[in-house]
């Protein structure tokens, strides 16, 4: 061979031995990253909403005065706007019933909104006498039982954390219900435990008035947060297994609660204070002590808790009231007019749900993503967020989150891993004390 043919031999050669040889293989391309609507889908898909507070019991109550007949709760779009029971059956009734706003729950946005599992709030009023208080707690358990058995298809009546795991893997609802205030016992540790074996799984310690053993956030300090009585009242809870809920009560009972309690405690439908000053709200220094105790914040959609401006805007319309109808008692009308044109001048702020998130990346911030849960609060009050209309909108709080930089794991957790861990803690330290004796209280009369 001569040496050109050489020269040229060399290069073919390389050629051949390239082509016969596997290439080097080509990286693949990245995959593009999730978009925050598809991390909010992936996290609700494992772990569907498990809401702490919804009030649709309240709505059977001043709508229809329990009475299911007729009652569909496959379209509450259609329920009646008033208390039908307000002129009907009521002689020489004159005033026109009172309007109420449309119903924000019923069973398809609740699948449209992903929730699986819902704290239903046997709510009765403060006013009520403590005797009356107890009948009317039992009445509101049973209106909710009867709605869950009417809709076996899809709800499933839950007493305890594995039953809302065993609902979710049926592709049901897990029901459970929660008493909202303290007077529903009556003063008894005795009707304490007869709640809970008929089923309810948390109790708020008070409602917007202090009862005889628990301050309230929105009422005068009558006790210094808890009395000898309300801590036993959290102690016998704990013992039962009934989670102790300290959203509505003062800052002072809900250290003094914290204090006292052994397992995990809940907010079932609170805000951060630091967001939002309003007194429903809880301190940087309750939610320092909430940390160690493993509890959760259930975050609350009411606009005027959400909102500082809006809370402002409340004190100030409220302020403008007073001034008025002490300037010319006598002339109602003028009144109206001047409050009028003082709104007009004042514009209410909007609230969104970016407002909302504000709260969660605050307590997120302070103590954690493991301390947070969702309260909404709807059909008791949670009206006008933007974005948080109803119970299908729960996947727009997600997405935010989720632009915000949260993970899918963080995503579950609020969702409802999170209150699901805290139901367990309960179940595991009223098991812990199966033996202990009750707590007792002495007979009023």
């Amino acid at each position: 061979m001569t040496k050109r043919t050489t020269l040229f031999a060399r290069p073919l050669l390389l050629a051949t031995l390239m082509m016969a040889s596997p290439m080097p293989a080509t990286p693949a391309l990245a995959a593009a990253p999730a978009t925050p609507e598809q991390v909010a889908e992936a996290a609700l898909k494992e772990a569907p909403v498990w809401d702490g507070h919804n009030d649709v019991p309240e709505q059977l109550r001043d709508r229809r005065h329990d009475v299911l007949a007729g009652f569909d709760f496959k379209d509450t779009t259609k329920e009646p706007g008033e208390d039908i029971w307000a002129q009907a059956g009521k002689a020489g009734a004159t005033k026109p019933a009172p309007k109420i706003d449309p119903m924000q729950t019923d069973l398809p946005r609740l699948r449209k909104g992903k929730v699986g599992a819902q704290f239903w709030s046997v709510y009765v009023s403060a006013g009520l006498s403590e005797q009356q208080a107890v009948q009317a707690t039992i009445e509101q358990v049973d209106v909710m039982k009867r709605v869950i058995a009417a809709n076996a298809t899809d709800m499933q009546y839950c007493e305890n954390a594995a039953c809302v795991e065993k609902a979710w893997k049926a592709g049901k609802i897990g029901s459970l219900m929660g008493a909202e205030g303290g007077h529903s016992i009556g003063g008894s540790l005795g009707v304490l435990r007869q709640l809970y074996a008929i089923g309810v799984r948390y109790m708020t310690l008070t409602h917007f008035k202090n009862n005889a053993w628990a301050d309230s956030g929105t009422d005068a300090p009558a006790h210094n947060g808890l009395t000898p009585f309300g801590k036993d009242v959290v102690r016998e809870m704990q013992r039962l297994g009934m989670l102790v809920d300290l959203s509505h009560v003062s800052q002072k009972t809900m250290l003094d609660a914290i204090g006292t309690a052994g397992a995990p405690v809940i907010f079932s439908h609170s805000g951060a204070m630091a967001v939002s000053g309003h007194p429903r709200n809880v301190s940087d220094e309750v939610l320092d002590a909430l940390k160690p105790n493993g509890g959760v914040v259930m975050v609350n959609f009411y606009p005027g808790y959400v909102s500082e401006a809006l809370y402002q805007w409340n004190v100030a319309r409220m302020a403008e009231e007073t001034r008025q109808k002490a300037l010319r008692p006598d002339r109602p009308d003028l009144g109206k007019a001047n409050m009028e044109a003082w709104v007009k001048a004042h514009p209410k702020p909007t609230v969104t749900v970016k407002d909302v998130a504000d709260h969660i990346d605050h307590i997120k911030q302070r103590i954690g993503v493991d301390h947070i849960g969702l309260g909404s609060d709807f059909d008791g009050g949670s009206v006008g967020v933007v974005g948080l209309e109803d119970v299908s909108a729960y996947p727009n709080l997600f997405v935010e989150l989720a632009r915000r930089g949260y993970t899918k794991e963080d995503l579950k957790k609020i969702a409802s891993g999170n209150i699901l861990r805290v139901l367990k803690g309960a179940e595991a330290y009223a098991a812990a004390h199966a033996g202990d004796k009750a707590y007792e209280s002495a007979t009023t009369f």
